[in-house]
């Protein structure tokens, strides 16, 4: 309503907003203290990655529900809440046409460069230039590039849904909802992990300053960013939205490594600090500048790569 009647060109008040306030989702720990539910628990998250930062959402979380029973009766039940939720949505923000349900089907199952949602949608990707843009100024779509591009030097562009509970809709509820029913507990539990990764590297990212994805032909690291501890070198993170033995994070640590062997930002960045961001202990009292608190493994005798030292970091838990 009010993009309607001032920031729009075409509205009848436009240029006399005075000062423009972008009212954000709530975060995950606003999400924990409304529900009443211990942050530092992987299922509270999952719950999260199912309603996002819509209050309206949370009035479904119940005491006793597990995640399962909370996707089902949001989503999946009987003429369900959801079920025609991001129409609802376009229309509020104006975006019209079957095409914009369409282009977020696209992302939603995984075509999230440009070219392939045009190759889903059977269109050049030029005609899809301002339906992108309409809905990255409604704050449906966010445009992620590679950590140190631009849109100016780079075409490595990716599309994501920003809302978890908008990118639920269309990850797992559109495409499953047929054959929901059919499917086991550990099957259900599944794609809802799957997305639950997607906001966990999300919710990772948004506690480090500049912080983004990078990829290029056979690399992706979830989290590059500068060091909070060291701005001279970067932080470089897997993220995995699960508990992680001291087995595991020794290997997905190795595996880290051979990425940045691998990756062409290393030559341009000679100092890097590796790190693995697991659920041990997601909680609600983060710090404002992105710190986390941390445990090192091993205990003595870091793990030196290059010029860098490799680190894991336990989100929020304090150690």
């Amino acid at each position: 309503m009010m993009n309607d009647l001032f920031p729009h060109r075409a509205a009848p008040l436009y240029g006399r907003a005075r000062k423009l306030l972008h009212v954000a989702p709530m975060d995950y720990a606003a999400f924990c203290r409304a529900c009443r539910l211990p942050a530092d628990a992987l299922e509270s998250f999952e719950k999260f990655a199912c309603v996002g930062g819509i209050p309206k959402y949370w009035e479904f979380v119940e005491e006793g529900k597990d995640v399962i029973g909370l996707a089902e009766s949001l989503y999946f039940d009987l003429a369900p809440y959801m079920e025609q939720e991001p129409q609802r949505i376009l229309r509020d923000e104006g975006v019209s046409g079957l095409n914009a349900v369409a282009a977020l089907e696209a992302v939603g199952r995984g075509a999230e460069r440009p070219s392939e949602i045009a190759a889903r949608l059977g269109t050049a990707q030029t005609n899809l230039s301002r339906l992108l843009q309409q809905l990255l100024d409604a704050s449906i779509l966010r445009r992620e590039l590679p950590f140190g591009e631009s849109v100016r030097t780079t075409k490595k562009i990716l599309y994501r849904i920003r809302d978890p509970a908008m990118r639920f809709w269309f990850r797992v509820y559109s495409p499953h909802q047929s054959l929901w029913r059919t499917y086991s507990r550990d099957q259900k539990q599944k794609l809802i992990d799957s997305h639950a990764a997607t906001v966990f590297e999300d919710f990772c990212r948004a506690r480090f300053a500049g912080a983004q994805r990078y990829w290029e032909s056979d690399v992706e690291l979830d989290l590059v960013a500068p060091d909070p501890e060291d701005q001279a070198q970067l932080l470089v993170a897997e993220v995995k939205c699960r508990r992680l033995s001291d087995a595991e994070r020794r290997n997905v640590l190795r595996q880290l490594e051979g990425k940045w062997n691998r990756c062409t930002l290393r030559p341009r960045h000679p100092k890097a600090r590796l790190a693995v961001i697991d659920a041990s202990g997601i909680a609600s009292d983060f710090c404002a500048d992105g710190a986390v608190s941390s445990f090192v493994w091993p205990p003595v005798g870091l793990h030196s790569v290059g010029a860098s030292v490799a680190l894991t970091l336990s989100i929020g838990a304090n150690k």
